[in-house]
């Protein structure tokens, strides 16, 4: 294989023949297949998983009332819960969590396979509410202030609650591993529910990097040369930051802070041309009455 280099960009993939590039893919491929080979082997452990009957009356503030988890499957059979992070002090949601968020599809496809999706927080439903609209989200979306979800499924680390674990790893682990930020406040997740008839259990919960696979952006990325950009990925000079460091609310990043001053400077050029339109029409009929 040519060992040529990009002169420009010594940190880009080197340039070869495309029957070098050929042979590179194969070589790629094979362990493309392997891992989805034994994706779909992690996949029927997980559906093989056993599961725990919830027992705890958990009561949720909806946008209409007061619901229960049974409520949140809106009559279907299978429940995923995103343990969206946004604290009762906060005044947004996390921008990571908002970032999975914004990857979600249309629930019509989940609804095909009888299964629901909803979004849990701590953070009380006035909250919730207009940063639900300024996301421009319709996704389910309930409050568990007051109540143990958050605590029970380890999304919130409080000891004064309950014992402090986060990705089944204790607190004294996350200490040690040098992952004290787990130990305290809000931290994100998912969990799946299955019911039968009016009884609910447990199947399936996942924490850190465990949801990136719901994270459709990263996924696009990892196809590319430069990946998602992060100082842990290989190989390394393809970076600009830590892990996530790029990531914002989808308006807040700089192409949508252009798009949203450009679209206001329009909207406020058309209100000028309509009522310069308005002001032309209301005064043309005295015009013309002077010239007849």
């Amino acid at each position: 294989m040519s060992n040529e280099k990009n002169p420009r960009t010594p940190e880009y993939p080197q340039i070869v023949s495309r029957a070098d590039w050929l042979s590179a893919r194969k070589e790629l491929l094979a362990k493309e297949k392997e891992l989805t080979r034994h994706r779909d082997a992690v996949n029927a452990e997980r559906r093989g998983l056993p599961m725990v009957r919830i027992e705890k009356d958990y009561v949720f503030d909806g946008p209409a009332d007061k619901v229960r988890l049974l409520d949140l499957f809106g009559g279907r059979c299978q429940l995923v819960v995103y343990h969206f992070m946004f604290d009762p002090s906060w005044d947004e949601g996390c921008p990571s969590c908002s970032f999975l968020v914004d990857n979600i599809g249309h629930l019509s496809h989940l609804y095909a396979r009888k299964t629901s999706l909803a979004l849990v927080s701590r953070a009380p439903l006035a909250k919730i509410e207009p940063f639900k609209r300024r996301m421009g989200w319709t996704f389910p979306w309930y409050s568990s202030f007051g109540n143990d979800f958050n605590y029970d499924f380890h999304v919130t680390m409080d000891e004064a609650v309950a014992p402090v674990e986060y990705n089944y790893t204790d607190k004294a682990e996350l200490v040690r591993k040098g992952e004290p930020y787990f130990t305290q406040g809000e931290s994100h997740g998912l969990s799946v529910f299955l019911r039968d008839g009016d009884s609910v259990f447990h199947t399936y919960s996942t924490y850190a990097r465990g949801t990136d696979l719901l994270a459709g952006t990263y996924n696009y990325l990892d196809l590319t040369p430069l990946g998602r950009q992060e100082d842990w990925e290989e190989p390394p000079g393809r970076s600009d930051g830590p892990f996530m460091h790029w990531v914002r609310h989808h308006d807040r990043y700089e192409d949508s802070l252009k798009a949203s001053a450009l679209a206001a400077t329009k909207k406020k050029s058309r209100g000028e041309r309509a009522n310069a339109a308005r002001n032309t029409h209301r005064q043309s009929p005295r015009k013309q009455r002077r010239r007849s």
